[in-house]
């Protein structure tokens, strides 16, 4: 994955982003459309076949880096959770056959 920056603003954030499609982009837009203060989140692709994406982000206030960050952490800490409940319920059990 390639980050990079196409846009900083006190209000606003693009990035442009290699080589990671929607599956990792849409969620981090949608726990950012969760906040209050984010005004807009989006992914976006210039063309459905392109490596390339986009994440788009508008605050109402606060630092639009941050608050990305803070969506991010939201994600890997759903997601530890996630693990951690999956693997107690697949301990011990094996399959039948």
């Amino acid at each position: 994955m390639e980050l990079k920056k196409i846009k900083k603003t006190s209000k606003e954030l693009k990035l442009e982003i290699t080589g990671e499609n929607e599956t990792i982009l849409n969620p981090i837009a949608e726990v950012l459309l969760q906040y209050d203060d984010v005004e807009y989140a989006s992914c976006m692709s210039d063309h459905p076949e392109s490596n390339k994406r986009h994440l788009y982000i508008r605050v109402k206030k606060g630092n639009p880096v941050d608050i990305l960050k803070k969506a991010v952490k939201q994600l890997e800490d759903e997601v530890t959770d996630f693990n951690k409940k999956f693997d107690g319920k697949t301990k011990g059990k094996s399959k039948k056959k």
